[in-house]
């Protein structure tokens, strides 16, 4: 006979409790805990339908052959780039992202770029007509892409046994559901037995899968924290909706760094592959205006420049407000305070406005020295010169540290035509190599004073 037992789990934090409870103890969110029904045979034994993915015996590390990953071409760079060089067989992706932002449009451009390949999409929020129109509005090769709109994890299974496509999509994972357990659709229990049936189903065929996430409000992946864990690859899917750019960028990677970003221009045919960001992020109607600096950034192995944008006003209130778009407000904070102990300048009672021009999140510190500059550049209301650019990262002395992948910053500012860029002055660069005149400086002042001066 079956035993059914119920427990609760926050849906935040995955915590359980034997009794429903107001707050999470451990992560001390509010009204988080939904009812799990667990039934199980009164006669099984723990481990009784545990499945081996891999080996079933110890080995000797010596003796496991290694070697590279097969992988799939996606037909796409930016994504390629992303998951390290191409879709592992038998890998299982999850790509999150704000609702809206394109998630979908992404995975069904992805598949309709694969060519020859069978592809399978199975969507558990829309219709079949209305993939259909997504599809005729993108304009790719939907030769071999066969669609299904279904919330039955059971059903799906069957149709990609019949089908044996070479790329699977489920979009989304907290809209389908398997028998196998008592609970509601999106449910914790549902999302984390749906993931790990999905999961052995991809190791045993060697079939990749890419679900797609929510997102709570607090702008991580709904449903518990172990599904993350569950899959190969985490990818966050982000941007403004107010600005067409969008970044794909790897939050986990069993098969690949986590450093690398993919940019996509956001049009009415689908989402364009940006080959160059830096001649888009670019403003040309920059030279005269204060509060705009040029930072030379890296992401990943991609150097490209970005345009940081400050406003420095007085206070219209008491409270002087310090804003920041794309950039870390706590960073932005320790900056001004370096900016006021260390150079002099008296920002207590003024308003603070950076922001990173295309709508980009920019992490590289790299880009201190060119916040710094921009917030003095409006402070002083005098306008930098338009042909430089600066990278460098600000310590709290004062000083200008050294950044990585120093020569491909140089290389990128020569490129797009500047004719000087600013450096941290513990590199040992051979100047001759580049054009363009590299200057290090080793403090936020002299860094300062040859910008003051052109």
């Amino acid at each position: 006979m079956a035993k059914t037992t119920i427990q609760y789990v926050c849906s935040s934090c995955g915590a359980k409790a034997p009794q429903l409870l107001g707050r999470c103890p451990v992560c001390g969110e509010w009204g988080t805990y939904e009812e799990e029904v667990i039934e199980r045979s009164s006669g099984s034994t723990p481990g009784k339908t545990i499945r081996s993915l891999g080996e079933s015996h110890a080995q000797r590390l010596q003796e496991v052959v290694a070697s590279e990953e097969m992988r799939l071409d996606m037909h796409n760079g930016e994504f390629n780039r992303v998951l390290g060089g191409g879709l592992v067989p038998g890998s299982l992706v999850l790509l999150g992202g704000e609702p809206g932002i394109g998630k979908s449009t992404l995975a069904l451009q992805v598949l309709m770029q694969q060519g020859e390949r069978k592809t399978f999409y199975a969507s558990g929020e829309e219709s079949a007509r209305q993939i259909k129109l997504r599809a005729e509005r993108l304009a790719g090769n939907a030769e071999n892409l066969y669609i299904s709109s279904e919330t039955s994890l059971e059903r799906i299974l069957d149709q990609v046994k019949e089908l044996e496509p070479e790329i699977v999509v489920i979009d989304s994972i907290q809209t389908i559901g398997t028998e196998a357990v008592e609970a509601t659709i999106g449910s914790i229990t549902q999302v984390r037995e749906c993931a790990a049936r999905i999961l052995e189903f991809a190791k045993t065929r060697s079939i990749p899968f890419i679900i797609i996430g929510h997102i709570n409000k607090e702008g991580s992946l709904a449903g518990p924290k172990v599904l993350e864990h569950i899959v190969d690859t985490v990818l966050q899917f982000e941007g403004d909706q107010q600005y067409m750019y969008r970044i794909l960028r790897a939050q986990k990677n069993r098969f690949g760094s986590t450093s690398e970003i993919g940019i996509y221009e956001m049009r009415q045919d689908g989402l364009r592959e940006v080959t160059n960001p830096s001649e888009l992020l670019l403003s040309t109607a920059r030279e005269g205006l204060s509060g705009i600096a040029i930072a030379a950034a890296v992401e990943g192995v991609r150097p490209f420049l970005i345009e940081v944008q400050a406003l420095v006003s007085s206070a219209a209130y008491g409270t002087p407000q310090r804003s920041s778009t794309g950039f870390d407000g706590r960073r932005l904070n320790m900056l001004l305070a370096v900016l006021e102990k260390r150079v002099g300048f008296k920002l207590l009672q003024k308003d603070v406005f950076l922001n990173i021009a295309g709508g980009l999140k920019v992490q590289d510190p790299a880009i201190d020295l060119a916040v710094l500059a921009a917030v003095l550049s409006s402070n002083m209301d005098i306008a930098l010169d338009a042909s430089t650019c600066l990278c460098g990262e600000v310590g709290l002395a004062g000083e200008i540290r050294s950044v990585n992948r120093i020569e491909q910053r140089i290389a990128e500012a020569q490129k797009l035509g500047f004719k000087r860029i600013l450096i941290p002055a513990e590199h040992k660069i051979d100047t001759k190599r580049f054009t363009i005149e590299v200057v290090g400086v080793k403090k936020v002042t002299d860094a300062f004073r040859l910008l003051i001066k052109g």
